[in-house]
């Protein structure tokens, strides 16, 4: 990895992701992809973008994923992480701003496991009393 590049890495429920950031135009893609279209939803790609737009450094970086495991919600959560810790790692001043919204706060929420003798986790079947 060059002085110039900077990264990261990001969990979110089964998923994980590896950001690296560059001084760019502001290309950002995931698994060789534009990240519109591997998110597929806006609401995603807003959510994974959401530390650049409180650094206010949209468009001066390019940034490059590589993201496995889990869905499409759970990846975009990796990517969100992996990017704010990128940029801490680029400027640790940004540390106190990426703080404040949150951003560098894992989302530790993960799916609860199916217990035996119910149809899931906590769902319940039928009480008969009769």
């Amino acid at each position: 990895m060059d002085k110039n590049s900077f990264s990261a890495t990001g969990r979110r429920k089964e998923a994980t992701a590896r950001a690296t950031l560059r001084e760019g135009k502001g290309n950002f893609s995931v698994n060789g992809l534009e990240v519109l279209k591997y998110l597929k939803r806006q609401t995603l790609v807003d959510h994974a973008k959401q530390p650049l737009l409180t650094v206010e450094m949209m468009g001066k970086l390019d940034i490059e994923c590589k993201t496995t495991g889990g869905g499409l919600t759970g990846q975009a959560g990796a990517i969100r992480l992996a990017v704010a810790r990128a940029l801490i790692n680029m400027d640790p001043e940004l540390r106190k701003t990426l703080g404040h919204q949150g951003l560098l706060t894992r989302d530790a929420r993960e799916v609860e496991r199916k217990k035996y003798g119910q149809p899931k986790a906590r769902k319940r079947f039928q009480y008969s009393k009769r």
